[in-house]
């Protein structure tokens, strides 16, 4: 008697949207319920009534965008449940089991309960496609333990391997490591989406310039693979613009050239030019050596841009200018530049 006084109270505590999706759910399971409910709306002659799962997701969204305090979490999953019992839309199970991992941060239940129902989840039924990084923080470390046992146990059977497979990849990409993630990711070459996945998992990590060695070779192996090119293009501009040594520059004028950019990979021989006028500043044998060696990098990367013509009126001008330091002079004709004439 208690029980159905404290169940009044609490069913009256709740607000319109949060007891509205539970009628909604219970109506899909009972259908004289629904029949009852359409009669008091008046819509019981209307046509093939549609799915119950949309409006309770709309719910269930709509709650946690507005922050509320009650646990929508149970509803979410029963939502889930009910949409791999029928075997349902794959989109609502997606959309549901998303809004479940936004409830599960939101209100966070036992890790190892919940490490057992992703398990559940993930292998038996239709297994949905779970992204555990959704479900990261509430599983915490005890979480991610536990349904790490279950996906060790899991690899080793036949039927159930596929799907281990998987869920081992993202536990490894959660826990951050990067090196173990690549080994995975390579063992799936020669796919392009490898290959894209290995890129960007190592720019993520900040580990650019591997990540940019990385994309070169494999673009050299599949040329045509212009995503591929982009990330490599993305990659050196995001390094220059980090460090913009002529090192850098160099990288990114032979990504520029490669794309059919020769204009703004021209724009970067300054980075070169003001790096040769520095080591002249300096004043000193082993710096006016240095220039020259630059001198003849810049020669070289005038044409990679197809700018060769204007290498020599460049070079003019900078002899004119320092035409009083022997040393540079003796050292440009050391490496081989050809001074202008007189």
């Amino acid at each position: 008697m208690c029980g159905v006084s404290d169940l009044r109270a609490y069913l009256k505590s709740l607000d319109a949207e949060t007891l509205a999706g539970l009628l909604l759910e219970q109506a899909g399971r009972d259908p004289e319920l629904r029949r009852s409910l359409e009669d008091r709306a008046g819509t019981s002659e209307r046509e093939p009534e549609p799915s119950t799962i949309g409006p309770v997701l709309d719910t269930v969204q709509r709650l946690l965008d507005s922050g509320t305090r009650a646990d929508v979490a149970p509803l979410a999953r029963r939502t889930v449940e009910r949409i791999s019992r029928d075997e349902g839309d794959g989109a609502e199970l997606r959309r549901a089991l998303g809004l479940y991992a936004r409830a599960c941060v939101a209100r966070p239940p036992d890790p190892v309960e919940l490490a057992d129902w992703l398990a559940g989840i993930a292998f038996d039924g239709p297994r949905p496609e779970v992204d555990l990084a959704e479900f990261a923080a509430a599983l915490g470390e005890t979480g991610l333990a536990q349904l790490r046992s279950h996906v060790d146990r899991a690899r080793r059977d036949p039927v159930r391997e596929a799907v281990a497979e998987r869920l081992h990849e993202q536990l490894v990409e959660i826990s951050g490591d990067v090196d173990g993630l690549v080994a995975i990711l390579s063992r799936q070459l020669p796919r392009l989406e490898a290959s894209l996945r290995i890129v960007r998992v190592l720019r993520a990590a900040g580990r650019t310039g591997e990540a940019i060695t990385y994309a070169a070779r494999a673009l050299k192996q599949d040329p045509a693979a212009t995503e591929l090119a982009d990330d490599v293009l993305s990659l050196q501009r995001a390094q220059f613009e980090r460090e913009p040594t002529p090192e850098h520059a160099d990288e990114l004028i032979g990504g520029l050239v490669a794309a059919g950019r020769c204009d703004e990979a021209a724009e970067l021989l300054d980075v070169h030019r003001r790096h040769v006028d520095e080591l002249i500043g300096r004043k000193s044998v082993e710096h006016y050596r240095e220039a020259a060696r630059a001198l003849r990098r810049l020669r070289t990367l005038y044409r990679t841009v197809g700018r060769q013509a204007e290498f020599a009126p460049y070079l003019a001008e900078l002899v004119a200018t320092h035409r009083r330091k022997a040393r540079l002079i003796a050292e440009i004709r050391n490496a081989r530049i050809a001074l202008p004439k007189e």
